[in-house]
């Protein structure tokens, strides 16, 4: 039976996103973009990119749910067409090739109507050469963060970090497998592992909530410029 911290680590996403950003201090002021996984990585991010003073931007990726048990999954798609499979539970799942791609084209589907709610004419950030940080609210299985990496080398960063609050210690060794490092604030050894334990205050969040954070980031950042403009004319003059 699972029992829950009964003293979770972070208030909030914001909170995990405040002492996530504390062990990211070296990367402040370098070439870096912090990709959110949307929905529950934009508010972590949000406060990760204002504290490194870094571009944000979203890299879309979703779970690929089994059939008739959709709170599993058995791999992760991501919004450039990546698909990363978790061959384990499709074994024990035993679903046929059909099936797979009828799963994945629904998935599909679902990030595509996301990227346009997201992103309707802004464009897509560059990261060639720079560094690509992914940020999420947790890993419990590492496939949806796995998909987001293998999508974002694809664009050629010179490097791909994974920063998450908390993560299962498996996930993180999978993960590890395919970004250049992976940061947590707490990894948990036990067999069990639910992200939702480490908040006090933990929902779900919709893409409207989602889309309002990613906007209130875009507010601060473009008035953080106008000061910042402010200042150098005062210095000027």
């Amino acid at each position: 039976m699972h029992s829950p911290n009964t003293r979770p680590e972070f208030e909030n996403r914001y909170d995990a996103g405040k002492k996530l950003s504390e062990k990211l201090t070296g990367f402040k002021n370098q070439p870096v973009v912090v990709m959110a996984i949307p929905n529950g990585g934009i508010p972590v991010a949000h406060h990760v990119a204002l504290e490194l003073n870094a571009v944000m931007d979203l890299i879309i990726a979703r779970k690929i749910p089994i059939p008739l048990a959709p709170e599993g999954g058995f791999g992760a798609v991501s919004d450039d067409g990546t698909v990363i499979l978790n061959h384990d539970v499709l074994k024990r799942v035993n679903l046929n090739e059909a099936q797979i791609n009828y799963q994945v084209s629904r998935v599909r589907n679902d990030i595509q109507q996301r990227s346009i709610i997201y992103r309707s004419s802004r464009p897509v950030s560059v990261i060639s050469g720079k560094i690509a940080i992914i940020v999420d609210d947790g890993l419990a299985s590492g496939y949806t963060m796995m998909a987001a990496v293998e999508s974002a080398r694809r664009k050629k960063p010179g490097k791909v970090i994974v920063a998450v609050p908390a993560a299962s210690a498996l996930a993180v060794k999978q993960v590890e497998k395919v970004a250049d490092e992976v940061i947590t604030v707490f990894t948990d050894f036990a067999p069990r592992f639910y992200v939702s334990d480490y908040y006090r205050y933990w929902n779900v969040l919709t893409d409207q909530e989602g889309l309002a954070c990613y906007q209130e980031w875009h507010r601060r950042k473009y008035h953080a410029n106008i000061d910042l403009g402010k200042q150098r004319n005062s210095y000027q003059g």
